[in-house]
């Protein structure tokens, strides 16, 4: 048995575990475009499901729906995205991931003994910052999150 090669809405939402307005919602983005059939009815490629799966994905990853539309706008229009199309916009993804990563990381090993640890030595204090001398390089805890500035 064949499989359909277009969705309706109803259908494309019951495949996703999306509902029909998140659908439309990211239709508006521009993450999706429908088809429309003789009596004007949205019909969806069956590689929508993957770009929806994608927008779920990237979205529990903490990306934002501008940066997931700007990178999905360079998959191909009218056709299913390949390999090659899906590893060109998964490349900048991951690099941020591994940025978020290595943040985290020095987070948690910086964080062990600090808030709360009522330690006595400053010397060890990750985030102390005496005279706050970090200041000028920003906002926040600059110890464990050093801004742009400062890397640079």
């Amino acid at each position: 048995m064949a499989l359909k090669q277009v969705l309706a809405i109803g259908d494309l939402a019951a495949r996703t575990g999306l509902s029909v307005s998140a659908i439309r919602f990211y239709e508006e983005k521009g993450l999706i475009t429908p088809h429309r059939n003789s009596g004007g009815h949205r019909r969806y490629m069956r590689s929508d499901i993957r770009r929806l799966s994608f927008v779920m994905i990237t979205q529990k990853l903490g990306f934002s729906i501008d940066d997931i539309a700007a990178e999905m706008r360079k998959l191909p229009k009218g056709r299913t995205p390949t390999a090659k199309d899906w590893e060109a916009i998964s490349s900048r993804f991951i690099t941020v991931l591994d940025e978020k990563i290595n943040e985290l990381t020095r987070m948690r090993n910086n964080l062990n003994g600090c808030i709360g640890c009522g330690c006595l030595s400053l010397d060890k204090c990750a985030l102390y910052n005496a005279e706050d001398e970090k200041g000028q390089n920003g906002p926040g805890p600059q110890n464990i999150f050093p801004s742009r500035k400062e890397k640079a």
